[in-house]
């Protein structure tokens, strides 16, 4: 169901626990970060799992999934959609779009098995109300990525997009991933978390008085933290998950259904 500007989801009554992740950036270079979240897919003792954006390090189309040939990317691609239908198996898996998967379609859910989520969602669960979001859309301050945002986000945009030859799509894929492996090495060789511009306060706070939420969670920043608003709600940011990093970064939210909520760290 939506609502003017937001998804809602009812809760299903015998859930008592669900995990929300975010920020994973799968990309072939990086087998060490699928292989924790294979890992994690297999042993979520969850009711449901919410994936709140930015799965892939980047999506060129639904198409990808179609191919018979052996590029590895192409098989990577596959091999996530086989974990992910493996864990829809078992329970309900939730996918939102971020800024670098937004292309996520019908055939990404129903090879899947997932259920794509607006951004935002706010789930019902009880008396409980939580806003779930990537974030992006709200990180006001970030103006180049917000005119950019605006443009891809374009339904024009994104067919002409999808119209272009897969072989091209890819290579404008391929130039993102090294332009973010760059940063990425960088970041590790620095000890430091790359950092993107943050949530508006005044944004959240519109939203979740809007939608009657008292807990905004959300990703895309890559800054775990928990920030009390006005009124007593709370914004929980979701960590990124990077398992070269030093120490590895791989966390998942958990949320109960007595309105308790807890981090739950995955890192060996």
């Amino acid at each position: 169901m939506t609502e003017p500007g937001w998804g809602t989801l009812q809760a299903a009554p015998q859930w008592r626990a669900v995990d929300c992740i975010a920020d994973l950036h799968l990309q072939t270079g990086d087998p060490a970060t699928f292989e924790a979240w294979r890992s994690y897919l297999r042993q979520a003792d969850c009711d449901a799992l919410f994936i709140l954006g930015d799965l892939f390090e980047v999506w060129v189309g639904d198409d990808t999934l179609n191919t018979q040939d052996k590029n590895p990317d192409h098989l990577f691609a596959q091999a996530c959609c086989d974990a992910l239908r493996e864990c829809a198996q078992r329970m309900p898996v939730y996918v939102m779009h971020g800024n670098r998967d937004f292309l996520l379609g019908p055939g990404f859910s129903a090879r899947t098995g997932t259920q794509l989520l607006h951004d935002p969602t706010l789930l019902n669960w009880g008396p409980h109300r939580w806003l779930l979001s990537h974030g992006d859309a709200w990180c006001l301050d970030d103006h180049d990525y917000m005119r950019f945002r605006q443009e891809v986000r374009a339904p024009a945009w994104q067919q002409a997009f999808l119209a272009r030859p897969l072989a091209e799509r890819e290579a404008v894929g391929r130039q993102l991933r090294t332009q973010s492996e760059a940063r990425k090495r960088e970041s590790r060789e620095s000890g430091s978390t790359i950092t993107y511009a943050d949530v508006d306060t005044h944004t959240a706070e519109q939203w979740l008085q809007t939608t009657g939420a008292q807990v905004l969670v959300h990703g895309h920043t890559h800054r775990p933290a928990e920030h009390v608003l006005s009124g007593g709600r709370l914004r929980v940011v979701l960590s990124d998950w990077d398992a070269q990093a030093g120490p590895p970064r791989a966390q998942a939210l958990r949320l109960h259904a007595d309105g308790r909520w807890e981090r739950r760290p995955l890192s060996k």
